[in-house]
């Protein structure tokens, strides 16, 4: 069993910086891959990057890309935003898997909680 809880989130205007952490704690060692995904009310949880842990391969959708970083350190998996804009509005969970590193939501089988991201214009 895998515990992941985020934290960092908060309220910022548009064109500033978070940096959101997902504490892992349990059977880590086995964890594959770990993503970052958010979801705006009335909308799909969507991924915006993920990090294959041995490796440290990274995946950014397309909205993240030139914005966001993921990174990992040690048991921690960080996504650095920066330029955030109001559209970039969500709960933002953090999540695991033992398998490959998908990008659907049903692909992760460990969650957190989430933490909630508010940039305002």
């Amino acid at each position: 069993q895998v515990h992941l809880v985020e934290s960092g989130g908060g309220s910022v205007q548009a064109g500033g910086s978070l940096r959101l952490s997902c504490a892992e704690a349990g059977h880590t060692d086995s964890t594959n891959c770990v993503g970052w995904f958010r979801q705006a009310p009335g909308k799909e949880r969507e991924l915006v990057a993920r990090i294959y842990i041995g490796t440290g391969s990274t995946y950014y959708a397309d909205s993240a890309k030139g914005r966001f970083t993921i990174s990992q350190d040690n048991t921690k998996v960080n996504l650095q935003m920066n330029s955030l804009k109001p559209e970039d509005t969500a709960m933002y969970y953090c999540a695991a898997t033992f398998r490959y590193c998908g990008l659907r939501p049903d692909e992760f089988e460990y969650w957190g909680q989430g933490t909630q991201v508010t940039v305002s214009s």
